[in-house]
């Protein structure tokens, strides 16, 4: 089912070389498009029918496989398990962004687990974009990645997808989608325009992730693991059916002194005894019970390196899939690290993902009520979409408020001393502050530390003198 099965669908690799000779001709450039790339077509894209077997093994993994299902399924619930939430500082645009989010058919809390976890096992995602020309209203659609015929690139700029062209339907008729870019058309050069006024089947959203500069496409995060997947999976159902054999015995009748003809006699007579029956025999009949001896005691280990082939392929320690191996909680934690680097990195492209998203419907929004962009000249940050993430793990809050206790003692130390300064004392008490999710401004903590201490000075030397103001 792996990558070897390719082979017969024009996968990857190819064992045999097929002559294959053109029809003579003179070859011109397609009318619908027209233009040839500065930077030339030596893309790094699977061939189509391999993209498309690609994310159909994919699928199969993720529904059959024990292990590929938590491959994919984990880090959607690292991600998003807190839920997520679209932010902007003007009230009109958070309230423009709810209505998006909530909106019946966008449902965002539903959805968006599928569209991260599609992401995840297709590499790519497009989201058709639908506007209500009376208010603004955004909402999205959703494209089979199965179906995409082509990415189009800029042609100056070759990491640049500009359109999305689908395969032919039953009709022959095939779309084509203009990829939504949140900046002026200007951006691009005049021939780069020009290609983008072709794609007339409306706007789209295009992600991709497991790519290169060069390539139009994502690849899928089980790609590098399929056929280790696969043989895992034969293994575990060879061990079912030895396991079988390991329960089945035979009857080892033994016969002393008896001649040929006297055993085939026995042999005809003979049945196996049944539960709790009782069997009765002299002393030149023996009778053993035979179970084979099969020497699998190393598939256990065999078993181990082959999953953690797999999970280290993820950056997924083995403990997280019911290996507990030598691991205690200490080693645990520091196992942990490089998966979180690496989700961390995965909800960084979410991230950016529904920023892009939402920057858009206010984009939409503003262009239909005021016929303009937004207005960023005076308060640009007013109108910056910040996809906020609830943190993946709880935080070991304990040795950081050790470390905090004893970081204000040593810059006390140090500042009466004259050895440091009150600012750099407060920026290191906020590095540490900031470990525990405290985020502190060390300009403003101090300046606001010395008002409170001018205060309480005051109120020292003149005690109840605000007492006496108020009566």
């Amino acid at each position: 089912m792996g990558l070897k099965h390719f082979l017969s669908f024009g996968g990857l690799f190819s064992k045999a070389e097929t002559t294959v000779r053109e029809a003579a001709g003179k070859t011109i450039d397609n009318d619908e498009e027209g233009w040839r790339r500065l930077t030339g077509d030596a893309r790094r894209d699977l061939s189509s029918i391999t993209q498309t077997r690609m994310q159909e093994l994919g699928v199969y993994m993720w529904r059959t496989n024990p292990l590929a299902n938590r491959l994919i399924e984990l880090p959607v619930a690292f991600l998003l398990a807190e839920g997520v939430t679209l932010q902007v500082k003007d009230e009109e645009a958070q309230k423009w962004l709810r209505k998006f989010w909530n909106d019946p058919i966008n449902n965002m809390d539903i959805k968006l687990p599928k569209k991260v976890r599609e992401l995840a096992l297709y590499g790519e995602q497009c989201y058709p974009a639908f506007v209500n020309e009376m208010n603004g209203h955004v909402r999205l659609g959703y494209l089979d990645p199965g179906l995409i015929e082509t990415v189009v690139t800029d042609p100056d700029n070759i990491e640049q997808p500009i359109g999305v062209v689908t395969k032919k339907d039953r009709k022959g008729i095939a779309r084509r989608y203009r990829i939504i870019v949140n900046g002026p058309e200007e951006a691009f050069s005049k021939r780069t325009r020009d290609i983008r006024e072709t794609f007339t089947d409306g706007d789209c959203f295009y992600f991709t992730v497991n790519d290169l500069s060069n390539a139009t496409r994502g690849h899928s995060d089980l790609l590098p693991q399929i056929d280790w997947l696969d043989g895992y999976d034969h293994s575990l159902f060879g061990e079912l059916e030895r396991w079988d054999f390991l329960r089945a015995f035979v009857w080892d009748v033994t016969l002393k002194g008896a001649t040929p003809e006297e055993v085939n006699q026995r042999a005809r007579e003979i049945a196996p005894p049944r539960p709790g029956s009782v069997r009765v025999h002299n002393d030149s009949e023996t009778w053993n019970a035979v179970v084979p001896e099969l020497n699998g005691a190393d598939n256990n280990e065999t078993a181990r390196l082959f999953r953690n082939h797999i999970l280290g392929g993820r950056s997924i320690p083995e403990h997280w899939f019911g290996g507990g191996g030598d691991v205690n909680r200490a080693t645990a934690g520091e196992m942990g690290e490089p998966t979180f680097k690496d989700l961390s990195m995965r909800q960084r492209y979410i991230k950016h993902m529904l920023e892009e998203i939402g920057t858009f419907v206010i984009r939409q929004k503003t262009l239909v009520l005021y016929g303009s962009e937004p207005d960023q000249s005076n308060e640009p940050e007013d109108y910056e979409v910040s996809a906020v993430f609830a943190e993946m793990i709880a935080s070991d809050t304990s040795k950081y408020a050790t470390a905090l206790v004893s970081v204000v003692t040593a810059v006390a130390a140090a500042v009466d001393r004259h050895l440091l300064s009150q600012t750099s004392a407060v920026a290191l008490i906020a590095l540490v502050a900031g470990r525990m999710g405290l985020e502190v401004d060390p300009d403003a903590e101090l300046e606001q530390a010395l008002t409170d201490k001018g205060k309480q000075q005051e109120e020292d030397a003149f005690p109840g003198f605000e007492e006496d103001e108020a009566a």
